[in-house]
């Protein structure tokens, strides 16, 4: 018998965790599903990647009446990464009850799709504060019914300027509500928030998640303006098949990721300064295997939920030891091993004193010139994207890319990865020994009865 079959879920919610394989509650579920089942407001610390979104979509899920279509729970997120993660998530666990409605609200998809959408009706919305204000101020977004409040990595949407978006649409839900607050920290800002808008809520504050040796830290000492190479020649040394690099500015982002691809890596930048699409790309290709190493800065990064992380690398160390903390804390998920590689000048060095105790670690120093100076060459991604020039507008579904690459076009299922259909486009991850031959192959073939324009990202 499954943990979960403890907390008085519906029977046919049980066979969804079981078909899931949600066996075993994880630490927050465990300590979260009791107090939030039974109606209370909660505070829950839980870092990304713990298992949250389930400590919540339960509970919201279990209040639903599915025949009353009208919105009635509510998920703030910081981001479109999470906010569509969360969406996604939500909907696979409300497979158990017929017809539910989830719907994604989040800035960089046309406002007007998502009016008419919001028009047939929603049980669920998950989305980012400014866009929720911005079909609230409308009257798109009706909230008379809503039973469920959450505020998903509240700290994030605090660092990020949301405050106000968040109490502005607090105030707009109703009084009676249920309200579930998430967060990895707990600073000032916090704690006012869930004074004014949380009533006697229960506190589930957990301690690190990540068992003890289960991210190995490893700091390397170098001279200053000698990272880049030193992070070139450290992941060659590591070959990892997929690792998030940190550095601290937007252009030191774009240097490094130059180098790397020098070095032979199929490497990608994220920062601020990339528009909606290009960010979208960006995520998309990391995650479906067609590039083996991200280079973000902390804020480009807020919000991320990136699975099989298997290395973290700090190209600059960060001069906050909470934030190394939370970059080291993205490999390592689940029960996998993780390792953290951070690069450290002398002037750098009571930085590590300070995430030492942070993180209650003894730092292990390595010699970077000890390793091999003939570095194997990186290992290549598993796939490769390539581009449709149709999306959901032209009424495109997975399947439908599938099929014409499965029994139209003859290559295995295996061979085949993610399918991302967005608005416009539809990005396909294949194998990379294959992508040539399928790119040649969709190009000449029909994808529902139409001849579509294909090419390789």
């Amino acid at each position: 018998m499954s943990d979960f079959a403890r907390l008085g879920l519906a029977p046919a919610q049980l066979a969804v965790l079981e078909q899931l394989e949600y066996h075993r509650m994880t630490p927050i579920q465990a300590a979260a599903l009791p107090p939030a089942l039974a109606g209370r407001d909660l505070i829950a610390q839980a870092r990304t990647g713990s298992g949250k979104t389930a400590a919540f979509a339960l509970p919201l899920l279990a209040r639903l009446k599915p025949r009353h279509f009208v919105v009635q729970a509510l998920v703030l997120c910081p981001t479109r990464e999470l906010a569509e993660q969360v969406a996604q998530e939500i909907r696979r666990l409300a497979r158990a009850q017929e017809n539910i409605k989830v719907l994604a609200l989040c800035g960089g998809s046309p406002i007007r799709a998502q009016t008419d959408s919001l028009a047939h009706g929603a049980h669920v919305v998950v989305g980012t504060p400014g866009r929720l204000m911005d079909h609230l101020q409308r009257g798109s977004l009706q909230l008379d019914a809503l039973t469920t409040l959450v505020l998903d990595e509240a700290d994030r949407m605090l660092d990020m300027g949301f405050h106000d978006d968040i109490a502005w649409i607090a105030e707009h839900c109703p009084a009676w509500r249920q309200t579930l607050l998430f967060s990895a920290t707990y600073p000032e800002g916090i704690a006012a928030l869930a004074a004014r808008f949380l009533r006697e809520p229960e506190q589930v504050r957990l301690a690190d998640t990540h068992a003890p040796g289960q991210i190995r830290q490893r700091f390397y000492l170098v001279e200053p303006g000698t990272q880049l190479d030193a992070a070139a020649h450290l992941l060659r040394h590591v070959r990892p098949t997929r690792a998030l690099a940190f550095c601290n500015t937007r252009a030191q982002c774009r240097a490094l990721a130059e180098r790397l691809q020098a070095a032979g890596f199929e490497a990608l930048t994220l920062h601020g300064e990339l528009e909606q699409r290009e960010r979208d790309e960006v995520l998309i290709r990391f995650s479906n295997g067609s590039a083996n190493v991200l280079v973000a800065t902390d804020v480009a990064a807020r919000g991320l939920d990136i699975a099989e992380l298997d290395c973290v690398l700090n190209a600059e160390l960060s001069p906050d030891a909470e934030v190394h903390t939370h970059r080291v804390g993205r490999t390592g998920r689940a029960d996998a091993e993780g390792v953290a590689l951070s690069l450290v000048t002398p002037a750098q060095r009571r930085r590590v004193d300070d995430i030492a105790r942070t993180a209650a670690i003894e730092p292990e120093w390595h010699d970077l010139a000890a390793l091999d100076a003939d570095a194997p060459a990186p290992l290549p991604p598993a796939m490769a994207t390539l581009l449709i020039l149709a999306g959901k507008r032209d009424k495109l579904r997975p399947g439908d890319v599938l099929g014409a690459l499965t029994a139209d076009a003859g290559f295995t299922r295996e061979q085949i990865g993610r399918i991302n259909v967005t608005d416009a486009v539809t990005y396909v991850a294949v194998a990379r020994e294959i992508a040539g031959e399928a790119l040649r192959r969709l190009g000449r073939g029909r994808i529902k009865g139409r001849s579509l324009r294909v090419r390789r990202i």
